[in-house]
């Protein structure tokens, strides 16, 4: 059996795993030694909070006998989650799907710090019999949205719903469209922004070109309505990175107004109120998983963002 080193109480370091044993796929290896779901495992290593031997990996690299392994963050899956009567925006239902209009502040499935009052607590009260293909702690949630973005997400009924949608955000087939209120004015009236993006090395809570494990990442926005300050954006991504959307416009000069995290100074542009990110997931189109037809969704932005759209115009 491996050792395994957890560090003292009230301090960050990781846990050490120093492997034994013939050689094996990280994900199998740990899913036998973890009270966590092989999905949230290779969730933890896309997302770099999963080492070897000091270096990101992915979820098919074989360990073997002598490598250590670091667990970032890595606490079992709240598995006992707890319907809970909140109330949600249900913009359409059937016996596959739901599609519903996130609301500003909501954290999408359990994490740490957020283990109640979340959309995943709202859908087990609303629909009893999700699937927990995506895991115990994700029923029915096939992508997320950041806790201060709003909008439209598709949430998957049945295991055959949750299989057809991963598949269609796998391969970038799904259509969403974003608005995003950026800072300053763009002078291009529309555009693309390929730029690699991963953890940041130095601060693994950001997202950033400065990764040792890039990923690819698109981005086509197009210029909706400019004002002295601040520009309109329609965002069509055509990848779905973690922050993607925040990142590339930061990356632009032209960050997300309110996002406190890519904006700096630029982007929190006092005399406009803006208490989070102006960014809105606005539609969402894909083909149903039962029917095999394209549909679409969509939803206004909320009242925040339409009061900070309404104080641009009035200049």
């Amino acid at each position: 059996m491996p050792t395994i080193s957890s560090p003292p109480a009230g301090h960050g370091a990781p846990v050490l795993i120093n492997v034994s044993g013939t050689p094996k796929r990280i994900d199998l290896y740990l899913v036998k030694r973890l009270p966590v779901s092989r999905s949230r495992i290779q969730r933890s290593i896309d997302e770099e909070l999963i080492l070897v031997n000091g270096s990101a990996t992915r979820s098919s690299f074989k360990v073997k006998q002598g490598d250590q392994i670091a667990l970032l963050v890595m606490r079992p899956s709240p598995v006992d989650l707890v319907p809970e009567p909140i109330a949600i925006d249900i913009v359409y239902e059937d016996e596959e799907l739901l599609i519903v209009n996130k609301p500003v502040g909501m954290v999408v499935h359990p994490a740490t710090g957020h283990l109640s009052g979340t959309l995943a607590n709202a859908l087990l009260h609303h629909c009893h019999d999700l699937t927990v293909k995506g895991g115990r702690e994700r029923p029915g949630v096939v992508h997320r949205l950041d806790k201060d973005t709003s909008g439209i997400m598709v949430i998957a009924k049945t295991d055959t719903a949750h299989e057809s949608l991963s598949a269609q955000f796998k391969c970038h087939s799904i259509k969403r469209r974003y608005l995003a209120i950026a800072a300053g004015v763009m002078k291009e009236k529309e555009g693309k922004i390929n730029l690699a993006i991963g953890r940041d090395r130095s601060d693994r809570k950001k997202i950033s070109s400065r990764t040792d494990r890039p990923r690819e990442a698109e981005t086509h926005f197009t210029v909706v309505e400019r004002f002295e300050i601040a520009t309109l954006l329609d965002i069509a991504p055509q990848t779905g990175r973690t922050h993607q959307i925040r990142v590339h416009l930061a990356h632009l000069f032209h960050p997300v107004v309110g996002d406190k995290v890519y904006g700096g100074r630029t982007a929190r542009v006092s005399e406009l109120g803006a208490a989070r990110q102006m960014l809105h997931a606005a539609s969402l189109g894909f083909f149903h998983p039962a029917t095999q037809k394209e549909v679409f969704f969509s939803a206004p932005p909320p009242a925040d963002m339409q009061a900070i759209l309404e104080r641009l115009r009035a200049g």
